[in-house]
């Protein structure tokens, strides 16, 4: 449980990291630079995840079941899947290019493939650590790679612009990844010298060792792709489409780069929401269900509830407040009403994560998987079908209803297991009241913002003054309208202040 937590709170500070610099990288490059950065990042996004989750749940798995986990095996292993990987990607980075309807790409695109080659080195050091119950190895490769990489993605963008050539940010944001990939290499190295007896660099013929690393760690990373997929599919179709819909080349990449606005706030709202509800769920396992099935649900039924009523209010807070965010963070207003329209994929997707962990810890993570394909696939035909005739708007749309697809997916899932009748318990009236309480707060406090327009340090505390308004009218709201047990309520911060709150009885 130690080690779980580490590595959760080291994730949890990975994603914010991951999801804050993109602000200050937008107002560096502006939209063109953004738009340059985001086309890149899926490729970038695939090789983390497979590094940091993916391969190394495998490999943990093989420790697991195998007193000496010959771990030359595995690198071979790895290094022929990755190796593939970087020859597609590299050799055909110009066909990429023209798919996503922009020949500048090209030596972006390639200088990305070459994070590949250091998966199968950082995937198994973490696995093995992982596999021996050491997990501090992984947290603190974790936040190196990501420091690392957030200072040269930075500087590089400031490079960019000093330079003039935009299309530098793609390579420096590659050639950064590298770099932070090699320094948690190097991390990882100076933790295995004081554990080098777990390490076995033996060979072994073994046919399970392929089999565990390609569907085990592709299953598992797949399900940690679901925000990745969708900026991945916007990558490869939203510029064709908006030139379709009549927008010039360059107009394309600069509306491009206005919606991948949206994608930090999508992150930092998803991760806040699953993240307290994730810690919530303790292990939820099949044997655990099998025995202990009463208490295991209301785990499950909490985990939902507090991921619904943080996911909501942060939905509604951002849309509400989108015509402030969108100056103070990006410097001026283009595309508010579509990125307001995409805030919903926040508590759609913060669902999304809380249920998916549920059924995989139920051992259904094949399905997890798959679902999220085919989020992926019908994010795509939708792209095709509404970006061309309605442009941002049609972006949004269609991000909303891939996730949908899959929340309701993972809802019919669960449902072989647990009755439908449990999501009557969730507290939908109060929440909904609660809502609108704190609406008519934050709407009265925007018709003050027009006083902070044009200095940017008075307008972000303005926003936070309301942000900070808002979330307690909602949690008042809440208490008094009875959406929390008073068991619930005793886990809080300051609870005997809150229990005063509470209705009586």
């Amino acid at each position: 449980m130690r080690g779980a937590m580490i590595l959760t709170l080291a994730g949890l500070i990975g994603k914010v990291i991951s999801a804050g610099y993109r602000v200050p990288l937008q107002n560096i490059t502006g939209d063109l630079g953004f738009y340059i950065y985001q086309q890149v990042y899926p490729i970038l996004g695939i090789a983390l995840i497979l590094a940091l989750y993916g391969f190394p749940a495998a490999v943990s798995k093989l420790a697991s079941e195998h007193k000496e986990v010959s771990l030359l095996t595995v690198v071979t292993v790895l290094f022929i899947i990755c190796g593939f990987l970087f020859s597609i990607g590299y050799t055909q980075a110009d066909e990429i290019a023209i798919i996503m309807g922009d020949p500048k790409l090209v030596p972006s695109l390639q200088a990305a493939f070459f994070v590949f080659l250091f998966v199968p080195f950082l995937s198994v050091l973490r696995g093995n650590f992982q596999g021996s119950g050491y997990m501090i190895p992984t947290a603190a490769s974790q936040l190196t790679e990501q420091i690392i990489r957030v200072v040269g993605i930075l500087l590089s963008a400031w490079f960019a612009t000093r330079s003039g050539d935009f299309y530098h940010v793609g390579r420096g944001a590659a050639y950064a990844s590298c770099a932070a990939a090699l320094g948690a290499l190097f991390v990882l190295i100076g933790y295995m010298r004081n554990h080098s007896r777990s390490f076995h660099w033996h060979w072994s013929r073994s046919i399970t060792y392929v089999r565990t690393i390609v569907l085990y760690g592709m299953f598992i990373s797949l399900n940690y792709t679901l925000l990745l997929s969708l900026q991945g599919i916007d990558a490869l179709t939203l510029i064709p489409g908006f030139v379709k819909a009549g927008f010039t080349l360059e107009e394309a990449k600069v509306a491009k780069g206005v919606f991948d606005r949206g994608q930090p706030l999508i992150q930092l709202g998803t991760v806040l929401a699953s993240s307290v509800a994730l810690a919530l769920i303790p292990a939820v396992t099949r044997e655990r269900w099998s025995n202990q099935q009463e208490r295991t649900l209301d785990s499950i039924i909490s985990a939902v509830k507090f991921s619904f009523i943080i996911s909501a209010a942060a939905t509604l807070g951002l849309i509400l407040l989108f015509p402030v965010i969108n100056p103070l963070f990006f410097l001026d207003g283009k595309g508010t009403g579509a990125l307001q329209l995409l805030m919903l994929v926040v508590v759609v997707s913060s669902l999304v994560m809380t249920t998916a962990s549920v059924l995989q810890g139920l051992g259904y993570i094949r399905t997890t998987a798959f679902l999220i394909l085919g989020g992926a696939l019908l994010k795509w035909l939708c792209n095709l079908w509404l970006v061309p005739g309605f442009g941002l708007n049609g972006a949004a749309v269609s991000s909303v209803v891939a996730v949908t697809f899959v929340l309701f997916g993972n809802v019919v899932t669960l449902g072989r297991e647990m009755p439908f009748a449990s999501w009557s318990s969730l507290p939908f009236r109060q929440v909904t009241f609660s809502l609108l309480f704190m609406t008519v707060v934050v709407r009265g406090a925007m018709l003050l913002s027009p006083l902070f327009r044009g200095e940017r340090l008075l307008l972000l505390f303005f926003t936070l003054a309301v942000v900070g308004t808002g979330a307690l009218v909602y949690l008042l709201s809440l208490l008094r309208l009875g959406a929390f047990t008073k068991k619930e309520v005793e886990g809080l911060p300051m609870s005997k202040w809150w229990m005063r709150v509470l209705p009586k009885g």
